[in-house]
């Protein structure tokens, strides 16, 4: 069974790594125009993310635009902010279990085997919520390369890796190395069989045969 500091340390880890995935899925820099070719201007840079589009100007203007219709983004994008808000609501749902199974709080009674189980419970959960923030920027990410290695692409549509996607990687990190440490608290069989005293040998009875001289 894991002590209260590896609870608590997996705790505050996974609490960073769900604010890193809040911030990261509403950062619109998810990609970012490349400047890879020799005749690309840079006197604006486009970012999109997974929410609206920027167009940064090199006098320092910004102008964003929230996606008018749902239907008309990409697949890879859509599935990727499904995966995102469905980790970001795993993730919440995980550090309220976790406050209730973690050693060092009063909720959930007294009783320890009960209390491992909540906060084992609130591990793995996190571990869902971190695979699924890790699954959505790697798929958005594998779009970007196979676009970006296109040879049919224009070289001054073609995008890169924005900050928002490294965010998310490390944010996923954080939530899986912190629920796999409340997933530690998983309780042993010593410690939920209960002991009871040995009972005292009995005494063996007088024998009732009687001997004869």
């Amino acid at each position: 069974m894991a002590n209260s500091g590896l609870q608590l340390l997996g705790f505050t880890l996974a609490l960073l790594g769900l604010a890193a995935l809040v911030a990261s899925t509403i950062m619109p820099q998810w990609e970012m125009s490349s400047y890879a070719g020799d005749n690309i201007i840079t006197a604006q840079a486009v970012y999109k993310g997974l929410w609206m589009n920027c167009v940064y100007q090199s006098t320092g203007q910004i102008q964003c635009k929230v996606y008018d219709s749902i239907l008309a983004l990409g697949a890879s994008l859509q599935a990727t902010r499904a995966l995102m808000v469905v980790g970001i609501v795993l993730g919440a749902l995980a550090i309220g279990i976790s406050i209730v199974g973690m050693k060092c709080t009063k909720c959930g009674g007294d009783d320890k085997v009960k209390k491992s189980r909540i906060a084992m419970a609130g591990g793995i959960t996190l571990l869902l919520a971190g695979l699924c923030a890790l699954i959505g920027a790697s798929w958005f990410g594998n779009r970007i390369i196979r676009e970006f290695y296109d040879p049919l692409k224009p070289v001054n549509t073609k995008y890169e890796f924005g900050s928002a996607i490294f965010v998310n990687w490390a944010a996923a990190a954080l939530i899986l190395i912190g629920g796999g440490m409340l997933s530690c608290s998983c309780p042993k069989k010593d410690n939920y069989a209960r002991s009871y005293p040995k009972s005292k040998p009995r005494p063996k009875a007088p024998s009732s045969n009687k001997e004869f001289v």
